[in-house]
């Protein structure tokens, strides 16, 4: 019984789906755990493909640095039960401190304009030439790098901040195995102090002279 809570608590999956996958296993608390996370992983695809409507949810927000920084991103599920779930929550409070950390521009690729995708395509490609990069491949390292440069400006393409060796999109897979409901980032935004405005750099030597009355 001990086990089957233990299972219960860290995959989210029922009490009897936990007792029937330990009687699968011969009790192997270790292969029972990974059997439930892959069929959990695989619902969870499923739900996050499906046209299931997932109007509710809840908005999280993120402040940084003493309010230097702020994030504000909406999560959707498909029950208000579910938005309270504790993992639930935890989901909105770790995207929005990644998105705080990461900077994204967009959430997905989708999002990444026309003009600016191309502008990165002409740059890579011009850069695969200068190191002398054969015709026939530099079309595959464009390619490549575009991958790369959806990564570092789209959020669920992103390596979470907390554990790189997850995306965004990979913790809400997790997130939705434990809930068992879809669940969408809709949108986000993300606030620096100051981001954007020209900023008036003084010269400390030259105040100081000022105020002395000293000459350069």
């Amino acid at each position: 019984m001990n086990d089957i809570m233990k299972l219960k608590e860290q995959t989210g999956a029922g009490v009897m789906d936990c007792k029937k996958t330990l009687e699968e296993v011969k009790g192997d608390y270790n292969k029972a755990l990974t059997l439930l996370r892959e069929r959990g992983l695989a619902k969870a695809v499923k739900k996050e493909g499906s046209d299931r409507i997932n109007s509710e949810g809840s908005v999280f927000s993120y402040n940084h640095m003493n309010g230097k920084i702020a994030v504000i991103v909406e999560i959707n599920c498909e029950t208000d039960f579910a938005a309270k779930a504790d993992a639930f929550m935890q989901l909105g409070k770790d995207v929005a401190m990644h998105i705080a950390a990461a900077k994204p521009l967009y959430l997905e690729e989708s999002e990444v304009p026309a003009a600016a995708l191309e502008e990165e395509q002409k740059v890579f490609a011009a850069q695969a030439k200068n190191e002398g990069k054969p015709d026939a491949v530099i079309a595959k390292m464009v390619e490549g790098r575009i991958k790369k440069y959806y990564q570092e400006i789209c959020l669920v393409s992103q390596a979470f901040v907390k554990d790189p060796s997850k995306t965004i999109a990979q913790i809400v897979l997790d997130t939705i195995a434990i809930i068992g409901e879809k669940i969408t980032i809709r949108r986000f935004a993300r606030f620096e102090m100051g981001e954007g405005l020209t900023k008036v750099e003084n010269n400390f030597a030259e105040e100081v002279a000022k105020q002395t009355g000293a000459k350069k």
